[in-house]
C-alpha cells in the first residue's frame, strides 16, 4: 500500500507529513484519492495561515478534505457534490487523526454569509453546485470569495 500527498503542481509533501499519510493507511477502504488541503487550525478552530509557513508547526499539521475523487477502483468525479460528500464521509468516519473533512453547507454566498466569514478570520469562501460532477483546475461555475484582508492574499504554499 502506498500514499502520496501531492500538491496542486505535483509536488510531493508525503515526507513532509507523515502522520497524515498514516491515517489514511489506517482506513478499511485501501484504494482512495481525496482533494484537500494542508491546513494548521489555531485553538479557535479556525484555520491559521502564518503557522503553516512555520516549519515549527509542522506536526500540526492536517488535511482538510474538500472532495473524494475515486475510491476502491470506482471513479467518483462524475457523481454530484452531494454523493460525493457523503462517500467522503463515509471514508472518514472514523475521524482519523491528521484528516478533517471541510463542512458541506446548503445555501447561497450571500453577504451576510460572507462579512461572518471574514469576521471569523477565513480565507474566504467556496461555492459549488451540489449536483455537479468534479472537474480537475480552477473551474468557472465554482464562486470564490476572497477575504482581502486575509493574511493568504497573495501568498501560495
Amino acid at each position: 500500500m502506498r500514499v502520496r500527498l501531492l500538491s496542486r503542481n505535483g509536488t510531493d509533501w508525503t515526507k513532509r507529513y507523515p502522520w497524515i499519510a498514516e491515517a489514511a493507511l489506517k482506513n478499511r477502504q485501501k484504494r482512495f484519492v481525496i482533494d484537500g488541503e494542508a491546513v494548521i487550525f489555531g485553538v479557535d478552530g479556525i484555520s491559521d495561515f502564518n503557522a503553516l509557513h512555520s516549519r515549527k508547526h509542522d506536526h500540526e499539521v492536517q488535511l482538510y478534505a474538500f472532495d473524494i475523487l475515486a475510491m476502491g477502483g470506482d471513479d467518483l468525479r462524475v457523481l454530484p457534490l452531494h454523493l460525493r460528500k457523503t462517500n467522503l464521509k463515509r471514508l472518514l468516519a472514523r475521524r482519523p487523526d491528521g484528516m478533517t473533512i471541510a463542512p458541506f453547507e446548503r445555501g447561497e454566498i450571500g453577504p451576510d454569509l460572507f462579512r461572518a466569514a471574514c469576521r471569523m478570520g477565513l480565507e474566504g469562501l467556496v461555492s459549488k453546485h451540489r449536483d455537479r460532477p468534479y472537474r480537475g483546475g480552477r473551474q468557472k461555475h465554482w464562486i470564490k470569495v476572497k477575504n482581502r484582508s486575509h493574511p493568504a492574499m497573495g501568498r501560495e504554499l
